[in-house]
């Protein structure tokens, strides 16, 4: 091929010649090479590889050779890249890099996932769709555990910025800029009372109904909390103020509404069964309901094994993938004979 703008063609068995570069360059040359570029001095990059000087000094003769450019300014006070041993430099640091990687990913084709990931998990999620994600994780990787430990929200939360959970399913009221949070799914809360209550197993309830009788609820049942909306709703529906037991935990309050202490929120799919089961009963409002919106949250600083990065992975892609109507969990998705609709 002739023209101005054409590269020559180095013959074989020149200096420059790819196929004899290809064929007689030893990698570990290039490994010494990346320290003595990032060294002060021979002697230095000796100290770093755990070799002679000579023996440094040989590598480097053999290298300038092989290339045929000499690579590094030596003298009285001087110790540089020359440009082409610059050039080479970046050349072998993306080198050296990917032989580096190659046994990461060797690894990870061979070998089976063992890592262990701790899920804090705010009382009584009921999510489908995770419990899928849960068991799909563990047909794939068998040989990783789990462990899910139930705290209030506002804990589960502090175990992801303390780095001790893998990642939290929990609700959300103010968001920490250090944290990372998706929306898992939503519920939507009702009123229920227990089979001791009065308005147990009464149709036709309104909102007069429930005036001045007494409740049991949450926590962070507040206006200023996470549960705001739970809160306007109890008022709107006339109860009356006196919180007869409260718990950070739902199987709590559950425990509380059944044993007819007071009536109390529940998030309805959660309940459904219970109604079906003829241990709740729902009380006004039938409709309008307060959704409450649960999210997967982690800690982007944290350092993660594989078992964590696969199965947040997965969830992250689940997601993004199912859309939020799919994960939106009320009584009139359920079948009839799970839910009470007087």
């Amino acid at each position: 091929m002739t023209g101005d703008d054409s590269d020559p063609i180095p013959d074989p068995g020149s200096p420059y010649d790819p196929d004899r570069i290809t064929r007689e360059l030893d990698w570990n040359l290039l490994r010494t090479f990346v320290v003595l570029a990032e060294a002060r001095s021979v002697t230095d990059a000796a100290e770093r590889l755990r070799l002679t000087q000579p023996s440094v000094s040989t590598a480097l003769k053999r290298l300038e050779d092989r290339i045929g450019r000499k690579l590094i300014e030596r003298g009285p006070g001087k110790y540089a890249l020359t440009e082409a041993g610059e050039l080479l430099y970046r050349e072998a640091l993306d080198i050296n890099g990917s032989i580096l990687r190659l046994s990461t990913l060797m690894r990870e084709m061979t070998d089976a996932v063992r890592g262990h990931v701790t899920i804090a998990v705010a009382s009584h999620v009921v999510c489908p769709v995770f419990d899928r994600l849960l068991a799909d994780f563990h047909e794939a990787h068998p040989e990783a555990s789990l462990s899910i430990n139930v705290v209030s929200s506002a804990s589960a939360l502090t175990e992801v910025s303390a780095k001790r959970a893998s990642f939290a399913v929990c609700l959300v009221r103010d968001r920490s800029p250090r944290l990372e949070y998706r929306r898992l799914y939503r519920e939507f809360f009702g009123l229920f009372c227990g089979p001791r209550h009065p308005l147990f197993g009464r149709e036709g309830l309104t909102k007069a109904d429930l005036a001045g009788c007494t409740t049991v609820s949450f926590d962070t049942d507040r206006l200023q909390d996470v549960l705001k909306p739970v809160t306007l709703m109890r008022a709107q529906s006339l109860l009356g103020e006196r919180i007869t037991g409260t718990s950070s935990n739902l199987e709590e309050v559950r425990r509380m509404i059944i044993a007819g202490l007071g009536i109390g929120p529940l998030p309805v799919h959660v309940a459904a069964r219970d109604v079906a089961d003829g241990q709740l009963w729902q009380t006004p409002p039938y409709e309008d309901l307060p959704p409450i919106d649960v999210h997967v949250v982690w800690n982007p600083r944290a350092v993660k094994n594989r078992a964590e990065e696969i199965l947040l992975k997965m969830l992250d892609e689940m997601i993004g993938r199912i859309p939020i109507e799919e994960r939106t969990y009320d009584s009139a998705m359920l079948p009839p004979s799970y839910r009470h609709r007087p």
